[in-house]
Formats: C-alpha cells, sequence, structure tokens
C-alpha cells in the first residue's frame, strides 16, 4: 500500500454535515417524554429503519468490532442498498464514520470522515457507501438494527486509487486511543 495515499481530514459528527448520509442518533434536541410512572424518559423516534420490501423485517444485532491497525488504508467500502443500517455504541467510546458521497452513477466519490462524540450513533440511509466500524479502543460493541429479508444487502466494492485516502488514528486521536 502506498505511504504516497492523502491523508483524510476527520470533522466532528453532527445532524448537520451528516445529513446527506442518514441520520445521527444522539439524545441532544430529541423528542423525548416521560413513561412508566415518571421513572424512565423516553427520548422518542430517535432514528428510523428503512425496508425495501413489506416482507422485510428489522433486526436487532450485536456487532464487536477491533480496531484497524494504524495507519488505517481506506480502500474499499460497502452499501446496504435495500434497508438503512443503525450504529449505536453500548459504551461512551467515541468512533469513527466514514461515509463517501456519490458520483453521477452512484458509484463512491469523495471521502468524508467523522467522528463521534462517544454519546452518538448513526443510521445509514439506504445505498449510502460506508466504511466499516472505525474504533479507537482495541474492541468495541454496538447495537446494529438493519434489515432481514431476501436479495443481497450488501455491496462491497474497491475504491478507485485516485480517491483513496488514509487515516492515522495515533497521530488524530492520541488522547482518545486505549491501550
Amino acid at each position: 500500500m502506498s505511504a504516497s495515499l492523502p491523508w483524510l481530514k476527520v470533522a466532528p459528527l453532527s445532524k448537520a454535515n451528516f445529513a446527506s448520509f442518514g441520520e445521527v442518533i444522539e439524545l441532544a434536541g430529541a423528542d423525548h417524554f416521560s413513561i412508566n410512572q415518571g421513572y424512565t424518559e423516553r427520548y422518542h423516534h430517535l432514528a428510523g429503519v428503512e425496508l425495501a420490501f413489506s416482507e422485510d423485517q428489522a433486526i436487532i444485532n450485536l456487532f464487536r468490532s477491533r480496531r484497524w491497525a494504524h495507519p488505517i488504508h481506506l480502500t474499499m467500502v460497502e452499501q446496504h442498498p435495500l434497508g438503512s443500517q443503525a450504529f449505536m455504541p453500548m459504551d461512551e467510546r467515541p468512533f469513527l464514520v466514514v461515509v463517501a458521497s456519490k458520483d453521477q452513477q452512484g458509484n463512491p466519490e469523495t471521502l468524508h470522515a467523522f467522528v463521534t462524540n462517544g454519546k452518538q450513533g448513526v443510521n445509514y440511509s439506504p445505498g449510502v457507501w460506508h466504511h466499516p466500524l472505525l474504533i479507537l479502543a482495541p474492541e468495541q460493541d454496538f447495537l446494529v438494527v438493519d434489515r432481514f429479508g431476501a436479495g443481497n444487502n450488501l455491496i462491497e466494492v474497491d475504491i478507485p486509487p485516485k480517491r483513496q485516502a488514509q487515516l492515522d488514528l495515533q497521530t488524530l486521536f492520541s488522547d482518545h486511543l486505549e491501550a
């Protein structure tokens, strides 16, 4: 892998800068109300599950992810064309979100990188190109809500070399990395 890949700038994740890729899942600004005789606060409709077909099901999974070696060469992305896919960390540790805007033919084009504040999750809209989980801790668990049904809901592609980039988590986030 070439060390001459450009470095990808990482921005803080916000609803505004992520809107074209899906939804940010967070409590800040969310509609909420008291339930269970006042013992629970319900944060309502933080994200919507999108499914392509009426026979599809929304399912809940747990993903346990391991940290990638540094620097990370961003050479591939994936998409789920038949349904949305939401990731919510099971703890309050930040993680990275790498997505790609699409060219006019729908192919991945420009990479964008965001860092969560540890209390945010993401819900990728159907067909959004994204990199697999990129965590800062050695291992991290995520609650994942996505689609179960017929058809191929996973497409992986290599990023053309001129659009590839790299991330050095050690340099960028040494204050967040856990040994």
